[in-house]
């Protein structure tokens, strides 16, 4: 009778669980994409707020993925996961998903930080501004590089 030898489920590397999460790529960028995206949310909410639909949109998709990922983080953490396969799934659509969505507002909130630099109180506005675009874009960045390294994990 011939041995039966692993399957393919059974190759691929398990979902991490616990405080390995933090040490493991891709699922230890969650961690800075919660903590950029709110600095995002606390720039553009001390600014002036000048151009409300720009930055309204920087605001709600900073906040929203920030709660997201912050479930997200405390699914992995919790092992709810039970290292079912779908959860990659999920992550990468989450992850690709938010990574536009987020270069959507990051762009959004650089034409708000253009137009922010002749406005009134315009140093600090624009010093904040320029503050949340750079962390705007930095998080995409981070939501980006983890989309793609789950999908060539």
């Amino acid at each position: 009778m011939a041995s039966v030898g692993p399957s393919a489920a059974s190759t691929q590397p398990a979902l991490p669980s616990g405080p390995a999460v933090f040490k493991t790529i891709p699922y230890a960028f969650i961690l800075p994409e919660i903590l950029c995206g709110t600095w995002v949310w606390i720039l553009v909410a001390a600014t002036s707020v000048s151009l409300p639909l720009l930055q309204g949109w920087v605001m709600y998709v900073s906040l929203t993925s920030c709660l997201i990922s912050l479930l997200l983080l405390l699914s992995y953490l919790l092992g709810f996961h039970r290292n079912s396969e779908n959860w990659k799934v999920l992550d990468s659509l989450y992850h690709g998903t938010t990574a536009i969505l987020y270069m959507s507002a990051a762009v959004l909130q650089a034409n708000a930080t253009i137009n922010s630099e002749f406005s009134t109180n315009a140093p600090l506005n624009y010093q904040l501004n320029s503050a949340a675009s750079f962390f705007a874009f930095l998080t995409t960045f981070l939501y980006i590089l983890h989309a793609f390294s789950i999908y060539y994990q």
